[in-house]
């Protein structure tokens, strides 16, 4: 294993190496959170393919195609089909906007009052998925070092939030590039030939198994339909897939970018369900079919090669681990303290100055230290990303989607769903239980009634509003202001808005 962990030891420097280099280049708040908006098309569709392929992506794919056959891709698949509707339909106007976060578009959208609400929505939803990333980190430092789920969440964690903490966006730009090549070379070019070799090839594979472990449609339709409502919308409005739109140097880089990462996540998908199809065949008596990857990895492939795929599993998951942090801090930052604080600041009679790189570089350190503790404390990954996704997609797709669909849709609207659709998943979660189907199904339908009903029961949103709005969809925002502080909580142009 020596070979195997100079590897990992390599490109866990290297990771370092990279968040020392975006401190230097991260000098104002554009720089650190969206990379400057001056990523072009191939580091845009690296780095976004990196963020939504992480541990469940890869571990989780292959764990799938082991119990359910090629039907198993369908969860990264619906990711993919997320990817590519954001890309092609929305991401340009997303970029244009110019803004730091999903309730500043929300604010923006409905006249500034939507923020604070969505915003504790959004940092829920993305400091659970920060937390499921972590947690996974235990699972292959106990392949790569055999160390105790503790330790290993505590190692994983710790250089993540370092070079996240360090550089913003530019370190976790450059990092995910990395990770992206590595998960290429790592899965799709090594892991997935060698295990359809090693299994006697697909004849043998379509020999041994059962019929239904080929059948595209056998993990179930309500399961693909449930896996669309949470995944594919859920890309549609997180706060860590929005982020990265905010970094792509032009709306064209959005959507052409983001239809390449999109058609490598359909293509990532079906090659985990194959790689966990093949593990089958080879161990057909695992207890855990999450324990598929890192069982091939460590019994089936040769030594070096062998750390660079368990490199490219570390790298799935810090991909996501990183953006998720970066979303959760920034909206901690951006959302919910810097009102709170504007608002004790303008009650005491005037504005303060503050370093706004500082003040986000010390939220990733919290939030990164807050998020390994959470890590370590729970055990469910799924369940945890389950209400992670079931809150977001409840709460906040109407209003999201309905600001950008929906002239008529109102700020009493929004918040109604919001809060109403936040509230029926809360609680049908409780009564049906957290991997129930029915908790997102009427949370989702509550929040569309109530978004319609309200909306129209309502005078419209201020005309004003939707000028300044539509100025921002066509990219002309609307002042000379710095783009650090047009948006900022308390300037004059949002309180003109």
């Amino acid at each position: 294993m020596a070979v195997d962990y100079a590897v990992i030891v390599v490109y866990l420097a290297g990771m370092l190496a990279m968040g020392w280099w975006g401190m230097r280049r991260a000098k104002s708040k554009s720089e650190f959170l969206v990379a400057g908006r001056r990523l072009g098309p191939g580091m845009y569709s690296g780095t976004m393919a990196a963020i939504v392929l992480g541990g469940a992506s890869t571990i989780g794919g292959v764990g799938l195609g082991y119990q359910y056959g090629l039907s198993g891709a369908w969860m990264v698949f619906t990711i993919g089909l997320g990817l590519l509707a954001l890309s092609v339909f929305f991401s340009a106007r997303i970029a244009r906007l110019k803004v730091y976060t999903v309730s500043e578009m929300l604010d923006l959208r409905y006249g500034g009052r939507a923020g604070i609400i969505s915003g504790v929505v959004m940092w829920a939803y993305t400091l659970m998925l920060a937390v499921t990333s972590t947690i996974a980190y235990a699972t292959i430092f106990d392949v790569l070092f055999d160390v105790n789920r503790t330790v290993a969440i505590v190692l994983g964690g710790a250089i993540v939030v370092a070079y996240s903490t360090l550089g913003g966006m530019w370190s976790i730009t450059l990092t995910d590039m990395v990770q992206f090549v590595v998960k290429t070379i790592g899965v799709l070019l090594l892991l997935l030939p060698i295990a359809v070799v090693k299994a006697g090839g697909f004849s043998e594979m379509k020999a041994q198994l059962p019929t239904e472990y080929f059948d595209p449609l056998g993990i179930g339709g309500e399961t693909i339909f449930t896996y669309v409502l949470i995944y594919t919308f859920g890309m549609l409005i997180g706060q860590d897939i929005w982020q990265r739109v905010f970094t792509a140097r032009s709306d064209t880089t959005a959507r052409w970018g983001g239809t390449v990462a999109g058609t490598y996540c359909l293509v990532y998908a079906i090659a985990g369900a194959v790689i966990g199809t093949a593990a089958k065949v080879m161990y057909p008596n695992l207890a855990s079919a999450d324990a598929a990857f890192a069982t091939i990895v460590k019994d089936e492939l040769p030594v070096g090669v062998r750390g660079l795929v368990l490199a490219a599993a570390l790298a799935a998951v810090m991909s996501t681990s990183s953006g998720a942090l970066i979303a959760c801090a920034t909206v901690a930052n951006n959302d919910i303290w810097s009102r709170l604080r504007g608002a004790v600041v303008r009650g005491g009679g005037g504005d303060e100055p503050h370093d706004e790189v500082k003040g986000n570089r010390a939220f990733i350190l919290i939030m990164g230290i807050a998020v390994i503790l959470i890590a370590i404390a729970l055990n469910d990954v799924v369940e945890a990303l389950t209400v992670a996704y079931n809150l977001l997609v409840g709460g906040l797709l109407v209003p999201i989607l309905g600001g950008l669909l929906w002239r008529r849709g109102t700020a009493a609207g929004a918040l109604s769903a919001v809060c109403v659709g936040g509230a029926a998943v809360i609680g049908l979660m409780a009564y049906y239980g957290i991997l129930a189907n029915q908790p997102i199904y009427y949370g989702l339908l509550a929040s569309l009634a109530v978004y319609v009903v309200v909306s129209l029961a309502t005078p419209p949103t201020d005309a004003a509003v939707l000028a300044a709005w539509r100025e921002r969809l066509a990219g002309r925002p609307d002042g000379p202001a710095p783009e650090d502080e047009a948006l900022a909580p308390g300037h004059p142009s949002r309180s003109a808005v």
